[in-house]
């Protein structure tokens, strides 16, 4: 195929091939609709060949010691720093946000990766006294095996550091199916993989749909493994079969996120936030604010203040430095989001601003839907349960704390959660009973940092967590190991009754 766009290829055992169909597709641009490249179509094939290669590697690499395999991680974050740039503008170019939230995106990766290459020379066990005499109790980490990595396309080259990074320094090697929307992002990451050193095979890239390379990928008996960033119905299904396969299964899905502000909160700062949590990324992060829940004293301040700062708020291409809102990724998003306006019209929620698709001017070519506030939503409106994932939010009025957290707790969701307050009493009480995996106090529902667990409860996960040393427990088996130095057979709670 003869183009004057990039063609993104598979990377297999090393090597940068095409999928054996010969087939293409294009990856275009949210903002403007320009073609950025041509993405190989891959099968089940290609999908046994890079499993088969990374099975063969994981052998060998298992037996690299930990420190070693972080220093590979080392230079994987040098490389990251010197393309920080580049990677950026790359990520806005094919997924939308701004260019500020792109580079710090980028940073995200590089944070993880000199993190993990950390945990090389850690990937802590435990020693522990035996209850029996001349005897010692030790437990240690090692790999699962092969890896099957699906990743998302908002965040495609944090959530892909956040799989990648522990796997390799755990010492499994990789299978990674990255999001049809972003493949450049994922093309340039294995190329930093590429140029750090790793051996052929650790790293492997398959293109290709969820329904094609993903199934095979769940199907496959060589992946011991499936992390899983996305949609939560996608996860349940890849829950179901993989259980059935005895894989493990590690599962970051949706959220419904709230911020709560309480009528004695710092309005400003939390308007800061709001605006923050519930547009940035144009509402296309699974810890995006998309509930508001508002003491009914603070209500009308609320809706001021938001309807000022909203209305300042400039769409446009991500690349633009002046601009506050990028495209969303494609124009099925875009017309998922719009179908929830009329839901929200004919169940009762008032619409203050927004609400609609624009394509006005410079924006004619991209996929651009103007940001929305909705207010006087009741807990039982679609709108309050349901995951839109653009820039949407909706205003619940509460009367206190309890219904509150009450209103917070009740969807099926649990992902983030936030609150403003400067009641320390009712700080400590949100803390421990907002039912989510991430809690913030008089901050937004965004902006995890990489050294902690990320992940939450209910429809969005299994219990598994993401970032963090909490990760490597994803890809590592736990295994016991008992010395016995006494020269005669002990029989532990037998003889120590």
């Amino acid at each position: 195929m003869v183009t004057a766009t990039p063609q993104y290829l598979n990377y297999i055992n090393g090597t940068w091939k095409p999928a054996r169909l010969g087939s293409f597709v294009v990856n275009t641009n949210p903002a403007t609709g320009e073609t950025l490249g041509h993405v190989t179509v891959s099968s089940a094939q290609e999908v046994s060949e890079a499993v088969g290669a990374a099975k063969d590697a994981q052998v060998s690499w298992c037996k690299v010691p930990a420190p070693v395999r972080g220093e590979y991680l080392y230079k994987i974050g040098e490389l990251l720093k010197q393309r920080k740039e580049h990677l950026a503008r790359t990520l806005t170019s094919e997924m939308g946000k701004v260019i500020d939230e792109a580079r710090g995106e980028v940073q995200e990766a590089i944070d993880m990766a000199f993190f993990m290459g950390g945990e090389g020379r850690r990937l802590v066990g435990q020693t522990v006294p035996s209850e029996l005499p001349n005897k010692h109790a030790m437990s240690l980490r090692e790999p699962v095996g092969v890896a099957g990595l699906i990743t998302p396309w908002n965040f495609p080259i944090a959530i892909a550091s956040w799989k990648t990074l522990p796997a390799i320094v755990s010492g499994n090697t990789v299978v990674w199916k990255p999001a049809s929307d972003t493949p450049a992002l994922a093309y340039e990451f294995v190329k930093i993989f590429e140029e750090a050193g790793l051996p052929k095979g650790v790293v492997n890239l398959v293109y290709g749909s969820g329904g094609t390379v993903g199934e095979a990928m769940v199907e496959h008996p060589d992946i011991d493994i499936i992390s899983f960033t996305g949609s939560s119905d996608t996860g349940s299904q890849i829950n179901a079969r993989a259980g059935e396969l005895f894989k493990r299964v590690s599962l970051e899905m949706g959220g419904k996120n709230a911020i709560i502000v309480m009528n004695d909160a710092d309005l400003d700062l939390a308007v800061d936030g709001i605006i923050w949590s519930a547009y940035g990324t144009t509402g296309q992060r699974c810890t995006a604010c998309s509930r508001l829940i508002v003491h009914k004293n603070v209500k009308a301040a609320i809706e001021e203040r938001l309807l000022e700062r909203i209305n300042q708020l400039t769409l446009g291409d991500g690349l633009d430095e002046a601009v506050d809102i990028g495209p969303v990724v494609n124009s099925e998003a875009l017309q998922h989001i719009n179908a929830y306006m009329n839901v929200a019209k004919k169940d009762g929620a008032t619409l203050l601003c927004g609400g609609h698709i624009t394509r006005e001017g410079p924006l004619a070519n991209g996929h651009y839907f103007k940001p929305t506030l909705f207010t006087d939503v009741t807990n039982d409106m679609r709108i309050a349960h349901e995951e839109i994932f653009g820039p949407v939010l909706s205003l619940i009025p509460v009367n206190d704390l309890d219904e509150a957290i009450q209103v917070n707790n009740s969807v099926d969701y649990g992902l983030s959660s936030a609150i403003y307050t400067n009641d320390t009493n009712k700080t400590f009480k949100a803390m421990h009973e907002l039912n989510s995996g991430l809690v913030y106090i008089n901050a937004g529902t965004i902006g995890a940092e990489i050294h902690l667990p990320f992940g939450g409860t209910k429809a969005t996960g299994n219990g598994h967590r993401d970032s963090g040393i909490a990760a490597l427990d994803v890809f590592a088996e736990w295994k016991s190991v008992y010395i016995d130095y006494s020269q005669k057979l002990q029989r532990a709670q037998i003889d120590n009754n």
